[in-house]
Order: structure tokens, then C-alpha cells, then sequence
């Protein structure tokens, strides 16, 4: 059972058929992110009414600002793709990644729940501890094997417990060829620099372009898709093979790509799930086929 906090109203669901014919009024937490952009960018091509706040204009962790601001903006829809992504970082901090990644999920649930509106939640692969020994689906058990997946599934959590209408997305993997820790640039920046690169074998997940993802989440709102979903690039592969299909994409040498296993690299503080693939009902292209049109966009000189 449900228990409203003080002073909150009812939920009473939308009409949605018709809130999606005057398409709909939609806010974005954390827009200034990679997939915050995309996502703003595919609901302006779409004719939506976009409010698109990045960190510094709107601190999911404060329930307070959030309050005011939906309250203020009255969407229909709230997208959420504010979050602490850096892995190693969560580890070394749990204490900021669940206050971002756990509480900020629960705040905005709070206020979508106040207005009417639907939330929309971006999850993660890494709420999977990697032994399945094959894709996951969304119905598998959840595992996560460090303190970026356990707060991100205390956000998913917190999402469904407190938002009568909403929608998770996990998704895995995510580049764009756009921005200083997007994995494509970093592939690019270092074989330009005539490096040779190590990279793991025994991780395999299913790449993302972003612009795929903010496109399909779209798609999902518009179909009045609810519950959980997993969107992510169609196959898998190991980061391995991504950093030498970038090159090799990209006309450089990919022999300067060479393999290795976790265990033979420096420690790092988070452990990572060895393979995380997903399939859901929602599947997006080939991630070889998006990974062409990532790098063509990044020849045309692409830049947010």
C-alpha cells in the first residue's frame, strides 16, 4: 500500500492518448550529461515542450529543489538521466553515489507522483553480477557486484516504490564519440597519440550510441510502454573488440589494440561483472552498424 507524505495530493492518472496528441510538456534532470543532451535533443525533434536541467540548475539529491521545480514546470513526463557514473568513483565514495544515484531517483519519484506524472528512470547493466554466462533479461535476478550497481538498483527500487507511473530503462555501455570519458574518443585520442593500448578480453557487454537510446526512449513514452525494459545495441562483444572496431572503423591500425584479461591489469577499486549483455523487447541495431555512424559523425568534426 501506497501512503502519501504530508500536504501531497492523490495521483490521478493522465489521459495519455491525449497528452500525447498536444505532445507533452516533459522535464530532463541531468541534461547536461551525455545522454541528458541526446535526450533533449530527440524530443525537440519530436515537437515536445522541453525543460532540460543540468546539475548545476537542479540537485536531484535536494528533495526540496526538486519539489519547486517540478511543481513549477508541471510536466507530463520526467525523464531522470542525472547520475554517478564513473564506477571507480562510486566505489571510493558510496556515500555521494547512493545520495545521487539512490535518493535522487526517490526524490524525483516523489514529486512526479505529486503532479501526475510519468518517470522515466535510466538503469544499468551493472545491477547483473555477470555469472549468468549469457545476455540478461529483464525478469533474471539482479546481483550486483559493486557500489555503482547496488546504488543504481536502490534507485530503480526507490523509482517503483514511489512513483505510481513510471518506466525503468536499463541500458549498457553507452558512447557517443562526444566528450572527454566517452569510450570512442578515448580509443581515438590515445591511438592518435601512437600508444598501444591493453584492453579486456573477458568483459563483454552490448555497446550503446546514445543517440539510439534517447531515441528509442522516446519511442517507449510514446507507446505508453511502463515498467522495466532493456534497451541497449543489438549483439555483444568485449571492450577488446569494441576498441578494435573503432580503430578499424576509424582507418587506423587496430594491431595496436592488444588483448588482455582484468586479472593481468593494475587493480582498480570496483570490481566489474565480466559479461552484462542485454536483450529485452525493445532491441536497437547491430552495435557494429551505430558504431559506423558514431565514427562518421566524429570525421564531420560532430561536437555538443
Amino acid at each position: 500500500m501506497r501512503v502519501l507524505s504530508a500536504g501531497a495530493r492523490p495521483w490521478k492518472a493522465r489521459d495519455w492518448q491525449n497528452v500525447a496528441e498536444k505532445k507533452m510538456k516533459v522535464l530532463i534532470a541531468g541534461s547536461s550529461g551525455q545522454l541528458g543532451q541526446e535526450l533533449r535533443r530527440a524530443l525537440v525533434v519530436g515537437g515536445y515542450k522541453v525543460a532540460a536541467l543540468g546539475h548545476g540548475e537542479l540537485d536531484v539529491t535536494d528533495p526540496e529543489a526538486v519539489r519547486q521545480a517540478v511543481e513549477r514546470m508541471q510536466p507530463e513526463v520526467i525523464l531522470n538521466a542525472a547520475a554517478m557514473t564513473d564506477v571507480d568513483a562510486c566505489e571510493n565514495d558510496p556515500e555521494a553515489a547512493f545520495r545521487v544515484n539512490a535518493l535522487g531517483p526517490r526524490n524525483l519519484a516523489q514529486a512526479a507522483r505529486e503532479v501526475g506524472a510519468l518517470l522515466v528512470h535510466v538503469g544499468t547493466d551493472h545491477v547483473f553480477d555477470g555469472e549468468k554466462g549469457g545476455p540478461y533479461a529483464v525478469g533474471d535476478p539482479v546481483n550486483p557486484v559493486n557500489v555503482y550497481g547496488r546504488s543504481k538498483l536502490a534507485g530503480e527500487e526507490a523509482v517503483r516504490e514511489t512513483a505510481p507511473d513510471f518506466l525503468v530503462v536499463r541500458t549498457a555501455w553507452l558512447y557517443s564519440g562526444r566528450g572527454q570519458k566517452d569510450f570512442v574518443r578515448t580509443v581515438l585520442t590515445l591511438l592518435d597519440a601512437g600508444e598501444e593500448i591493453r584492453m579486456v578480453e573477458d568483459q563483454v557487454g552490448s555497446p550503446t550510441f546514445v543517440p539510439d537510446l534517447a531515441r528509442a526512449i522516446r519511442s517507449l513514452v510514446e507507446e505508453g510502454a511502463r515498467g522495466t525494459w532493456h534497451v541497449a545495441g543489438g549483439g555483444e562483444c568485449s571492450r577488446f573488440a569494441l576498441a578494435r572496431a573503432v580503430a578499424e572503423f576509424s582507418g587506423r591500425d587496430p594491431e595496436r589494440i592488444r588483448p588482455a584479461v582484468t586479472a593481468d591489469l593494475p587493480p582498480r577499486p570496483a570490481r566489474r561483472p565480466r559479461r552484462t549483455s542485454l536483450v529485452g523487447r525493445a532491441p536497437l541495431r547491430d552495435w557494429r552498424e551505430a558504431l559506423r555512424e558514431c565514427l562518421e559523425g566524429v570525421r564531420a568534426g560532430a561536437k555538443y
